[in-house]
Order: C-alpha cells, then structure tokens, then sequence
C-alpha cells in the first residue's frame, strides 16, 4: 500500500519560516518527480515546487523562488520544502504529488494546512 504523510505544516507569521515533510512508503520516491502542491480556498491547485532525483532537475514556481527550497533524503524516502520567508499569500493546504517516471501512476497525500497570519 503506497502512502504519501505530509507534516509541518502550521501557523506562523509573516516573514517567518516552515518546513514540509512527504514522508512516502510502498514506493521509492528515487523513481519518482516528487511535487509540492498548494490549493488556497476558491483557487485551483497550483504547483508550487518539483524535483526529480534522477538527474537532480528543479522547478519552482515564480512566486515562490528565492524563498521556498525543494530536497529529498534517499535514506528517509521523504521530500523536504523549506519555506521561508512567509506571506499570506502562501496560505492554502500543501499536498505532495509522487508521479512516476516509469508510468503513468501518481499518489497525492492528505494534505497539510499552512497558514501565515500575524
């Protein structure tokens, strides 16, 4: 059974700082793009950060570079966004998108809620 955990999500201030977890079991996220997704209330998921471990490729969204870093830990088979310095403009629920390389199959998490609110 294939299961995508996201953690660290919260409450923070803007300017402040988090970090994501996607924490995968069943698969090798190594074979997979590994996607960072975020859905504001009334606005369509949007991609936000993307990275591929074979090769090492990276894809961040305008509004987020500079700000949000995307990483993976082989050992841990997890993926990693660091986020920092926060605006209320990234307040939305963050998913974890795996889709294979190999396949058309792809997993979504559950979900974690960020919100950046003084």
């Amino acid at each position: 059974q294939v299961q995508l955990v996201e953690s660290g999500g919260g409450l923070v201030q803007p300017g402040g700082s988090l970090r994501l977890s996607c924490e995968a079991s069943g698969i090798s996220l190594r074979t997979y793009r590994v996607g960072w997704y975020r859905q504001a209330p009334g606005n369509q998921r949007e991609l936000v950060a993307r990275i591929r471990w074979s090769g090492g490729s990276s894809y961040y969204a305008d509004s987020v570079k500079g700000r949000f870093t995307i990483s993976g830990d082989n050992a841990k088979n997890t993926v990693y966004l660091q986020m920092n310095s926060l605006e209320p403009e990234d307040t939305a629920v963050y998913y974890c998108n795996a889709a294979s390389i190999t396949s058309t199959v792809d997993y979504w998490g559950q979900g974690t809620q960020v919100m950046v609110s003084s």
